[in-house]
């Protein structure tokens, strides 16, 4: 039996340009193995996730072409960040000042990022997405957890388009406005960016992948029904963090101003933390052999801002190069991950 390959990637804004660098090397080293020029970074994973900026690239790797192909390789799905992150986080002198710098209104318009996400997904749905997938945000009307996934896309009430789907998991608080998006069917939500309760969300795919046939889903009998922690690979992405300390006499007295922003950075980079050491407890109760088979893969920041909004054209190249450092810092570990990606197939 082959086991689920799961691809799991963080939020972070622009900083999703590392996490992007490195999937697209995996994509570029399946290429060189199997032969195959037109590999996708889709085809070789059974199930993606992802939040935020995570979420963004999820939806790239599985969108389809007119013909049913996969439509973006993972270069291309790179390039929406490296083309255009400087227009979305370009904050015009009115914007600035009505928003005090995000603390009277959102930082930055969301229109240059809506006007990318229709020129990639245009009015793809959800439920055409060519694999299964889950993608965060939280309901803000309703006050829980919305995970947009494609087994529960079988109908208009839970069918959205996929512009709309990223639209909601990348409205970060501060730095864009809620997404106020509506269902197929026509329901509405009020959402915001799933960073703040799943920054990380391993965990929520492998409790995902816990409730799917994916021999059926996949028409592929080799592989697993309801599978286990030892039926699967994950491979979890991170964007970087560059912790700055926080000392107590700066945050003894502090207010409400001086912590919203730093209060981010913690809920963010804690609960991926979280998450990780809870996926890695899981494994390490199976077999060596299959213990191993948890990748949590930390992309680090050397000539990058940490700042998840800084596009300038300098930051976007320096976050590159920091991906490229990156993939020789695990290289070791991402040429493991595509013999068993390969494996697998």
């Amino acid at each position: 039996m082959k086991k689920i390959r799961i691809l799991s990637v963080d939020g972070g804004g622009i900083r999703g340009i590392m996490s992007g660098t490195m999937i697209a090397y995996l994509e570029k080293k399946i290429k060189q193995k199997t032969g195959n020029k037109n590999a996708s970074i889709g085809e070789y994973f059974d199930f993606i996730a992802g939040t935020s900026t995570g979420g963004i690239l999820a939806c790239t790797y599985l969108i389809p072409d007119a013909k049913g192909n996969y439509k973006f390789t993972a270069k291309d799905s790179l390039n929406l960040y490296l083309e255009r992150g400087d227009e979305i986080f370009d904050v015009s002198f009115k914007q600035k000042l009505k928003s005090l710098g995000g603390i009277n209104d959102e930082k930055y318009d969301a229109a240059e990022l809506i006007e990318a996400l229709e020129d990639y997904f245009t009015d793809v749905k959800l439920s055409q997405l060519k694999k299964p997938c889950l993608i965060t945000s939280y309901d803000i009307r309703n006050r829980k957890a919305h995970f947009f996934t494609s087994a529960d896309a079988t109908t208009d009430d839970f069918d959205f388009y996929v512009k709309d789907v990223a639209r909601a998991t990348s409205a970060a608080p501060t730095y864009f406005e809620p997404a106020r998006v509506k269902s197929i069917f026509g329901t509405p939500y009020a959402l915001i960016d799933g960073g703040v309760f799943a920054n990380n969300p391993t965990l929520c795919a492998y409790a995902e992948a816990r409730t799917l046939d994916f021999s059926k889903l996949l028409k592929d009998k080799n592989k697993p029904k309801l599978p286990t922690a030892k039926d699967m690979i994950i491979v979890s992405v991170g964007t970087g963090t560059q912790k700055e300390a926080m000392l107590y006499k700066d945050f003894k007295d502090a207010g409400m101003i001086k912590w919203i922003k730093p209060l981010i950075d913690v809920m963010m980079s804690g609960n991926a933390e979280t998450v990780s050491y809870q996926v890695r407890q899981i494994f390490n109760t199976l077999t060596e052999e299959n213990k191993s088979n948890y990748y949590r893969l930390e992309p680090i920041l050397k000539q990058a801002d940490n700042a998840m909004d800084n596009g300038s054209v300098d930051n976007l190249k320096a976050l590159y190069q920091d991906g490229v450092a990156s993939i020789e810092h695990y290289k070791k570990e991402l040429d493991e991950i595509v013999d068993k990606l390969i494996e697998n197939h």
